[in-house]
């Protein structure tokens, strides 16, 4: 597939790019070696989008990113991270980040985020980014989830996004969030190239269609989808799978064990479906995945590249499991 302009930028991005959260140890600690051989193999296939933050493993996932770059060139690289989440030392518990009193990342250094959406610690969390990858710019930069924090997002935090695309030291600017309103709110306030929304447009969650989409096709602003596999129960429907980080409902699980029904006919895997499913969306220009392995990297190109007939789509369809006026890759 060819790439895809972000915007009305001069930056494009292939269709698919690498997400690193599990590369920060989320849910489970891997050693440096194997995070950056994933990340070597990504660009190794040409994988060329790379979206990384500073929550990710409190650093890890910037650090190991910066390691794998630092052996190629830069040169048709797209790298984005985030801000609004400064790294300190004395940050107290935040307990977004836990689950039953687990933390989602594992065996991290001993740091912890701070939210700060004003214009220098936008700036500051930029720089010590930087600093973290060993880069010398990023390609898009990112508010990072600013559900609670929107007016100074879209205020402060907007404004020194906006200073540095003027600057030429960034070529797009947006937000990344789990939830389409707030990100809809965004887009409409603030004059962004790109969106990363994780989770609200899949097989099995298109709620993004009443507000967000909207309003980023009134807007041109892109559209990155992340959490395409809504964090498992579009790869195995099974009880306990995993949705939106933690244990699956049981009406999602079936839905999503419907879903699966109508591919089985055709021999398509669910996950390959699902990864497929949103580039129909004339604002989508990328999805992403998130492996830990090289191996389920692999996998997951192999899903990419699956042939899906476009009866598949229509049988989803007939059987209620998609809305009539959704876009579909037929």
């Amino acid at each position: 597939m060819t790439d895809v302009r972000v915007g009305r930028t001069d930056l494009f991005v292939p269709r698919i790019g690498l997400g690193t959260a599990a590369l920060g140890n989320f849910q489970q600690a891997i050693s440096d070696a194997d995070a950056v051989a994933v990340v070597d193999r990504a660009i190794a296939r040409a994988v060329r989008y790379l979206d990384t933050a500073p929550l990710y493993g409190h650093g890890l996932a910037e650090s190991r990113v910066g390691q794998a770059v630092a052996k190629v060139s830069r040169d048709g690289l797209i790298i984005s991270t985030k801000v609004g989440r400064l790294l300190r030392e004395d940050a107290p518990r935040d307990e977004t980040q836990y689950y039953d009193g687990v933390p989602f990342y594992r065996d991290v250094p001993a740091v912890g985020p701070v939210w700060d959406f004003s214009y220098d610690g936008i700036r500051r969390s930029v720089e010590e980014s930087l600093k973290r990858t060993g880069l010398d710019r990023f390609d898009v930069l990112l508010l990072h989830d600013p559900d609670q924090h929107l007016e100074a997002a879209a205020s402060t935090g907007y404004a020194a996004l906006r200073d540095l695309r003027a600057e030429g030291l960034v070529q797009a600017i947006g937000a990344g969030m789990n939830n389409s309103a707030p990100l809809a709110e965004l887009v409409r306030s603030c004059d962004l190239d790109v969106v990363l929304l994780a989770g609200r447009y899949t097989l099995l969650d298109q709620s993004s269609l009443s507000d967000l989409l909207p309003a980023c096709e009134r807007r041109g602003v892109s559209v990155v989808i992340g959490g395409v596999f809504n964090s498992g129960v579009l790869v195995d429907p099974a009880p306990g799978a995993s949705f939106d980080y933690i244990p699956a409902g049981d009406a999602v699980v079936a839905k999503a064990a419907a879903i699966r029904d109508v591919c089985r006919p055709y021999d398509v895997p669910l996950a390959a479906a699902a990864l497929r499913f949103p580039l129909a969306h004339p604002r989508v220009c990328t999805v992403l995945v998130g492996p830990r392995t090289v191996d389920e990297f692999e996998m997951d190109l192999a899903l990419f590249d699956a042939d899906i007939p476009a009866e598949l789509w229509a049988d989803l369809r007939r059987a209620g499991l998609l809305d009539p006026d959704v876009p579909t890759p037929e």
